[in-house]
């Protein structure tokens, strides 16, 4: 056992052991980006300025953040579904991990490589199903733990947005982690977003987390364009009957009482965890099953709030 001595730096093991594996050129894991840029410091919410929004991503048409009060309620599987279903209706489009503790789109994509390195010193997406795909999780063994502090959080959110080769995009998806912590503030403070989604299931405790998101949205001034519920019945594959496991229309009501879009809804089925845990996302794997047909009404019930809204400063701000 090694004892800290007076002097000693007291997070010099954990974050130098994190800098020492993973993508080589990755540089944002000790806290710089490969582009030399030094990691701001945050701030409170209440002192954030629109003019820290200074990464705009021109080629990049729409920036959505899909979010959820808690975990639990199939944000990844949403998202990265949903991404699918967006390609598929022709758009191009990009799906960002912002979760750097628990980064799930990897596992859902079926990946294991690490992205390359341009020689403008950019990192290439990875690819799949006419995906494109930035994890950290791409970049650190699995077993390894992401013991990172706000600052490295807010560095790898810059990198992952300005030092990844995303080129022309219809919609830049990025999954932020669950609830309302220092990832979705970074994400904000760096970007201007087109809007969010609020992914939540029927049951009144995740229905009570919604509150938490919606009102986080509203603090940072992000629009909301649309809640998302998923599992929200059980589709019997043998006689096409609808069972209610939670309760009835709870996102639906949820989305009436705060005056925004209801999207959808996706039935909760066995097959769709199977698909993800595989790595072939069930609109890829299963494109005529149910659950993906809700996911394609989902993806094009979006399509018209962006196609309505015109420009992003007309979308609801709550």
């Amino acid at each position: 056992m090694r004892f800290l001595k007076k002097g000693d730096d007291k997070k010099s093991k954990s974050e130098s052991d994190t800098a020492t594996k993973g993508h080589p050129d990755l540089k944002v894991i000790s806290g710089s980006q490969i582009s030399g840029r030094q990691p701001q410091q945050q701030a409170p919410p209440q002192q954030q300025q629109p003019q820290q929004q200074n990464i705009t991503l021109p080629n990049i048409k729409y920036k959505i953040a899909v979010a959820s009060g808690k975990g639990g309620v199939g944000k990844s599987t949403v998202a990265t579904n949903l991404a699918i279903s967006l390609a598929n209706a022709g758009g191009a489009v990009g799906l960002m991990d912002a979760d750097a503790y628990g980064p799930s789109i990897p596992t859902m994509m079926g990946i294991q490589e690490q992205p390359k390195v341009s020689p403008e010193r950019k990192l290439v997406p990875l690819v799949r199903h006419n995906i494109k795909l930035m994890s950290i999780g791409f970049m650190v063994p699995e077993e390894q733990a992401m013991i990172w502090r706000g600052p490295m959080l807010h560095s790898s959110i810059r990198q992952m947005l300005s030092d990844v080769e995303w080129g022309e995009l219809d919609y830049l998806i990025i999954d932020l982690p669950p609830g309302t912590g220092d990832v979705a503030l970074s994400l904000t403070q760096a970007l201007p977003l087109t809007g969010a989604l609020i992914v939540t299931t029927p049951q009144d405790v995740a229905l009570a987390d919604v509150r938490r998101g919606v009102a986080m949205f509203e603090r940072l001034g992000v629009p909301i364009l649309g809640i998302i519920e998923n599992m929200s019945y059980f589709l019997c594959p043998h006689c096409n009957e609808k069972t209610e496991i939670f309760r009835a229309d709870g996102g639906k009501n949820m989305s009436e009482r705060f005056g925004v879009e209801f999207l959808g809804q996706i039935p909760l089925d066995a097959e769709v965890c199977t698909a993800g845990d595989i790595g072939v996302p069930i609109v890829a794997g299963h494109p005529e099953s149910p659950q993906s047909e809700a996911f394609g009404a989902v993806a094009q019930e979006l399509e018209t709030v962006l196609e309505e809204s015109g420009d992003e400063d007309e979308l609801t701000i709550l």
